[in-house]
């Protein structure tokens, strides 16, 4: 990259405090700000408020702008984008920019937000198998003390239509106890187990996305420190190449020309590496990007697997409770009909046919 012959660009426009302008070894002239390092292809304006040119607005900003080694387009001066999915509110549109970390002063990035709820699902549906898990041992335990209290021999004596009904409302008890058994078996077999196997399959497809990202990232910001360290060098050959062609001006020697000619030719290099780096650069952002889009999306498809897989099974769990609730009604009911035949004269009827002793009274005595 050379820069412009004196005075020809002073005799078009007064360029801003700070600004330089130059050529590329195309042939097309840049400007370059030597205090921010900023670069534009726009003229900046000489003064505030005023365009530099025609048909073109706010030239002195930037296209684009870089946050934390990301490059996002200025609001200013690009369209507004599409979403990638509208009106689906899906991962791939909402969590390219960074987020203050609200436990510290750091930022925390999208990605790592959208990783953060995965792995807390991850937890709740662990937390989810325990809590099944847990009700399965209180049926168990449930079902075998019902089981045992149904072997107690407590009022084992009653006889009569009552009799029957109390040895039917300790037959129901070890009825009841076999129901919450099954309960717990198919509680293992139907809801805690599929959780578990999921839960295995959903740990191995999160690893594939755990580091990948990150390590994308990295690889960005490395990028973005090498163009930035190339820009700092390009302006440093500009700033050299500037003050000997101003050396040049007030003393003439071959020494100096050779000197402006190295200058130019560690300008030309210094540009076309920072030309490199940023190729560089975008090449990784454009990596990250495309990741992105594809692991966000995966991830949303994740998470709409566990939701649904996790609703299917508490739907089971609640079919399985209910058709509990009708086995333990059955068990209840032949108590409920033997009660509705209680009847304590037919019970005494019996009891007396069976144990009585006479019926013939005794009469007073005579003399």
């Amino acid at each position: 990259m050379v820069p412009p012959p004196p005075g020809e660009e002073s005799q078009t426009v007064i360029l801003p405090p700070g600004w330089q302008s130059y050529l590329s070894p195309q042939g097309r002239r840049y400007y370059v700000n030597t205090t921010t390092n900023e670069t534009t292809w726009e003229r900046p304006s000489s003064s505030p408020g005023i365009p530099a040119s025609p048909g073109s607005h706010r030239s002195s900003l930037p296209p684009t702008g870089n946050i934390n080694c990301v490059t996002f387009p200025h609001p200013d001066t690009m369209p507004e984008q599409q979403l990638l999915k509208p009106t689906e509110w899906s991962y791939c549109d909402y969590f390219w920019a960074d987020k203050k970390d609200p436990q510290g002063n750091g930022t925390v990035a999208g990605f790592e937000l959208l990783l953060q709820k995965q792995l807390k699902g991850k937890q709740m549906q662990k937390e989810m198998s325990e809590f099944i898990r847990e009700r399965i041992k209180i049926e168990e335990d449930y079902a075998k003390n019902l089981a045992k209290l149904s072997q107690n021999s407590l009022a084992s004596q009653e006889e009569g239509s009552l009799g029957e009904a109390w040895a039917q409302v300790k037959k129901s008890l070890a009825d009841e106890a076999e129901v919450h058994l099954k309960f717990s078996a198919k509680l293992h077999s139907e809801v805690e187990k599929p959780l578990m196997n999921f839960r295995e399959n959903f740990k191995k497809d999160m690893k594939k996305c755990d580091h990948h990202i990150a390590d994308l990232r990295k690889q960005l910001a490395s990028r973005y420190a090498s163009v930035e360290k190339a820009r700092k060098a390009l302006t440093e050959r500009q700033r050299d190449l500037e003050m000997k062609t101003q050396q040049l001006e007030i003393k003439l020697s071959n020494k100096t020309e050779e000197d402006i000619k190295k200058a130019r030719r560690k300008s030309t290099q210094a540009g076309d590496d920072l030309m490199r780096c940023v190729d560089l650069y975008n090449q990784a952002q454009s990596k990250w990007f495309e990741e992105m889009v594809t692991t966000t999306l995966e991830l949303e498809r994740l998470e709409v697997e566990r939701v649904e897989m996790i609703r299917q099974h508490l739907c089971q769990y609640t079919q399985l409770r209910h058709e509990t609730d009708m086995f333990n009604q059955s068990t209840v009911e032949p108590v409920d009909q033997l009660l509705r035949k209680v009847d304590p004269a037919k019970d005494r009827e019996l009891w007396v046919r069976e144990h009585k002793t006479g019926s013939i009274r005794p009469v007073d005595m005579e003399i």
